[in-house]
């Protein structure tokens, strides 16, 4: 059967889609052939490199019309990004850890631009000491640069996922972040359902920039120096455009379920109902969350969990009617603030929380730092401290020697 460039075969077709076992890179690089964007500027970073070395391939061998660029350091790739994306093309990039680090400086630009670049990312923690494997650090580290960004749980999420942002950045005129946990979902096999390529890009459509640095009819003036006079005019609607991207967000979802029958939710509570005490996770720790909650279910008690899937925008309002239901919240960070207030979620989470009247005890924990193993008995622990509703630190370490 077809390889299509990919380590993995094809397993066979169902309706109107192909079955085939790929790991997450090989997903996200054959999303992006779907996608067939005008330009691909790319520079290899562990566990991303995969991604963009298979859609070389697709390059290579005419399955795609994308201009590659090689660039000599992420910080290009995002530079090169930035200006096709000006000049009216549909642009992506691929990286991860210290490959977003370094992009960091052209990643605020890209946001003040409103440019809808979109960059799947196998997500790995940030030096020192070297670690290649998985947490969220490298994206949460980002998240103020005003790039929208999507957590995936599995394979299939990732592959819809990254072909919904390209949508939801073209409408909402920002970047946006796919992110699939490093080596658990980048290099794990999974069987997926992918569309046909014709189907995606006639639901995709054509890109229509805004403007164009290239129409010559319409000249225009792109990241000028301002000073006092109008810097904080051009941030607030930069601001203004992210507080108004949600709704577009729920929107795209909606019609890619409807068109391919499936989709996704921006948060989704899983055994909910009744529940008296909940965690919130993102990313592929999600799957062993529900794990634990099944367990503990079988025990008669009364636990659940909610999963974030956009983290930006940040879909407070939702988190609020969520959240607000349950009497204890545990919230699990795979990143830490490095003496905040708790992780980097916990602390958004507490202050959406805080003028609720009769709120909730939100406890703080961090876990699967460099890829430490998340496995259900850490959930079950997690949640058999949150049922009691107190613990001694603001933060708990889950899993540490």
């Amino acid at each position: 059967m077809q390889n299509d460039g990919c380590r993995t075969p094809d397993i066979g077709k169902r309706g109107g889609t192909m079955i085939l076992a790929k790991t997450g890179n090989e997903a996200m690089a054959y999303a992006m052939k779907q996608i067939n964007p005008d330009v691909v500027a790319a520079y290899p970073i562990t566990p991303s490199t995969e991604i963009v070395q298979i859609f070389s391939n697709y390059v290579n061998d005419g399955l795609v019309d994308t201009e590659f660029v090689a660039v000599e350091s992420e910080h290009s790739a995002m530079s090169a990004c930035i200006g096709s994306a000006a000049s009216g093309c549909r642009s992506m990039t691929v990286t991860a850890s210290q490959g977003l680090a370094l992009m960091h400086e052209m990643l605020f630009i890209a946001g003040g631009l409103r440019l809808p670049i979109v960059v799947p990312i196998a997500s790995r923690s940030l030096s020192s000491p070297l670690n290649i494997h998985a947490d969220h650090s490298d994206s949460l580290a980002s998240r103020d640069s005003g790039w929208m960004q999507f957590f995936c749980e599995t394979v299939e999420e990732g592959y819809d996922s990254l072909i919904q942002a390209v949508k939801m950045a073209e409408r909402t005129s920002l970047p946006a972040i796919v992110a699939i946990d490093g080596f658990i979902l980048s290099h794990c096999l999974e069987r997926i359902d992918v569309f046909e390529d014709k189907k995606i890009q006639d639901w995709l459509g054509p890109y229509k920039p805004n403007w164009n640095l290239l129409n010559l009819d319409k000249p225009i003036l792109v990241g000028p120096a301002t000073l006092q006079d109008y810097f904080f005019e051009f941030k607030r609607t930069q601001i203004e455009g992210m507080n108004k991207a949600l709704p577009i967000v729920q929107k795209v979802m909606k019609e890619f379920k409807q068109e391919f029958g499936r989709g996704y939710d921006v948060l989704e509570e899983y055994k909910c109902e009744d529940a008296e005490a909940v965690i919130l996770l993102m990313g592929s720790a999600c799957g062993t969350g529900r794990a634990a909650v099944d367990r503990m279910r079988e025990q008669g008690k009364k636990v659940g969990m909610v999963k974030l899937r956009v983290y930006r925008p940040l879909p407070h309002e939702l988190l609020k009617q969520s959240l607000s239901k349950f009497k204890h919240i545990g919230v699990l960070d795979r990143a830490d603030a490095v003496n905040s207030y708790g992780g980097p979620l916990f602390t958004e989470v507490t202050s959406l929380l805080y003028n609720v009247a009769d709120r909730p005890k939100v406890l703080s924990y961090v876990y699967g730092l460099g890829g430490k193993e998340f496995a259900p008995e850490h959930a079950e622990k997690v949640l058999e401290q949150v049922l009691l509703g107190k613990k001694d630190e603001l933060v708990t370490y889950v899993g540490v020697r």
